[in-house]
């Protein structure tokens, strides 16, 4: 099991950009899917991105297609998420996760960050 540390958060106004990132805290990456997940206080937890371990399967929610872009590096065991032209309906805390087995989604994660948080402004 791995745990899992966000970073890259923060206050933007509505049109700015953010890049978040994921990574380890305790060795690398299981060698299957990673997802991004957001959830607004109140709401159900949505799922934004996911990307498999090769990176040849990708995934994105429909909102956030064309403005947002998940990637992940293997060689520095780390998974980004670069959000651009953000609107005040993005503001969330943002979760990384993982899966530690293969499974049928990518984004069915186990393992979970802490979150951080983005807020974007109007």
């Amino acid at each position: 099991q791995v745990a899992l540390v966000e970073s890259g958060g923060g206050q933007v106004q509505a049109g700015g950009s953010l890049t978040l990132s994921c990574t380890t805290s305790d060795g690398p990456f299981k060698g299957y899917a990673m997802a991004w997940f957001r959830q607004v206080p109140g709401k159900e937890r949505e799922s934004v991105a996911a990307i498999a371990w090769t990176g040849l399967s990708i995934w994105y929610t429909d909102s956030v297609k064309g403005r947002f872009t998940i990637s992940r590096d293997v060689a520095a065991n780390m998974m980004t998420l670069q959000m651009k032209n953000l609107l005040h309906e993005d503001t969330a805390v943002y979760y990384c996760a993982t899966q530690t087995v293969p499974r049928r989604l990518l984004f069915e994660c186990e393992v979970w960050g802490q979150g951080t948080e983005v807020t974007v402004s109007t």
